[in-house]
């Protein structure tokens, strides 16, 4: 039995913003870097022999300290990265809402298929992101898998995964949060959703 740690990354300014990253390369903040350490130390010692992370700055940034304490490469996928939101990209939704108000309301009705103009549909997100999934499950390993990416992308990866699960209706992606699956061959069990322990139980933390 396997464990796959699926992480967000660490916090950046423009989350404290309210601002849409999507694909732009947004970096980690200074409380993003302290965030991504503490994961690295919390996680230090679980048999985790792949890292994998979205190619995105802020995904790096915080995977590239976790692969350092365990020892292992850190593998890039870009299938990993978040929705493409097209013009929404830098925006607040006040922002989007009014520069864009008809395209905000065309997709609140289609969750699933709306295409961001100049981007791309969560529906589409997810696709890419359960190839890469299934992919990194595919490749034997010894040991447990660590895949740091968005939250957007973490999000609908669960919801495929486990589509009836009563937590899935409603939950918050925290920074650096810890999803915890299971896999016994091709049977997944989803084992905890978004935890933050690491940046709970050390008083240098106390404040992220």
């Amino acid at each position: 039995m396997n464990h796959i740690y699926l992480i967000r990354h660490g916090q950046t300014t423009w989350n404290v913003d309210g601002r849409w990253q999507g694909n732009l390369d947004i970096p980690l903040s200074e409380t993003g870097h302290q965030q991504a350490q503490a994961l690295a130390h919390y996680l230090s010692h679980k048999p985790i022999r792949r890292v994998i992370s979205s190619d995105l700055a802020r995904a790096v940034e915080t995977a590239r300290p976790l692969a350092r304490a365990l020892g292992v490469e850190l593998e890039l996928d870009p299938r990993i990265r978040e929705i493409h939101l097209g013009v929404f990209q830098g925006l607040t939704h006040a922002e989007q809402r009014e520069r864009y108000p008809e395209v905000v309301a065309a997709s609140e009705q289609d969750y699933w298929n709306f295409v961001f103009p100049e981007g791309e549909s969560r529906r589409k997100m997810q696709q890419r992101a359960v190839a890469a999934f299934q992919d990194a499950l595919a490749r034997p390993v010894e040991g447990d898998i660590a895949m740091v990416m968005h939250g957007g992308t973490l999000r609908v990866l669960l919801m495929h995964l486990f589509p009836d699960h009563p937590s899935l209706l409603d939950f918050h992606v925290g920074n650096t949060s810890i999803t915890t699956i299971e896999a016994a061959g091709n049977d997944l069990k989803l084992v905890s959703l978004t935890q933050i322990p690491h940046l709970r139980q050390s008083a240098d933390y106390d404040s992220l």
